[in-house]
């Protein structure tokens, strides 16, 4: 499990007796294998995509307004958020208004990925500490999005801003010219159902996640 500590900020936003939201765990999952990766959507207060990236124990996670591209040229602004608990990338229901990031959540897309990242030696370089870096390159494998992305930091946290990256695709053989799906019309990885038929399951019979 991870340190408590890489979760602080995540447990200090959260009241578990109102969110269905994992406080930790790695969600049954046993350890080994390649490390995982989940793209989830969000209808918060503004609709946006989750990236999440398994590291250190935790999820390294960014907030993609427009969501991944399968289009090396589509440049997505993508902003980090607080680290996430491994059981996150279950997640999938609606987190009650009035708590933090209220709204209806699903998977998009999960799957596992390669750390590309290497130093001027070709040495790999750890992705946690590629992305404290500032750029991180990756191989993923999922049910949907496939081949290499790049996360790059373009401007760092200051007084009154906060840090903005780029997610890029890779221009390689899994490239396409399709760029992310609508949204409210997307289906989720795991179960198939939209955000809309999410959010009515919840309504009709009190489901939280």
């Amino acid at each position: 499990m991870a340190d408590k500590g890489k979760l602080a900020r995540y447990h200090r936003r959260r009241d578990f007796s109102k969110t269905a939201e994992p406080e930790g765990g790695s969600g049954g999952r046993s350890a080994g294998g390649p490390p995982s990766y989940v793209v989830q959507i969000h209808d918060a207060r503004s609709m946006h995509f989750d990236f999440r990236l398994e590291a250190d124990g935790v999820l390294k996670s960014f907030a993609v307004p427009k969501g991944p591209s399968k289009d090396p040229q589509d440049k997505r602004f993508a902003t980090p958020t607080e680290d996430h608990p491994l059981a996150y990338r279950d997640f999938e229901g609606v987190i009650p208004q009035g708590e933090y990031g209220g709204g209806t959540v699903i998977v998009w897309d999960e799957g596992t990925y390669r750390n590309a990242t290497s130093d001027r030696d070709g040495h790999e370089v750890p992705l946690a500490e590629a992305l404290h870096q500032g750029h991180a390159s990756f191989r993923l494998d999922g049910r949907k999005l496939h081949g290499g992305y790049a996360l790059t930091r373009i401007r760092s946290a200051g007084e009154g801003e906060r840090e903005a990256w780029l997610l890029v695709k890779e221009a390689d053989e899994q490239a396409a010219p399709a760029g992310t799906p609508d949204p409210r019309r997307a289906r989720s990885a795991r179960t198939g159902r939209t955000l809309g038929q999410v959010a009515a399951a919840a309504r009709s019979g009190g489901e939280r996640g």
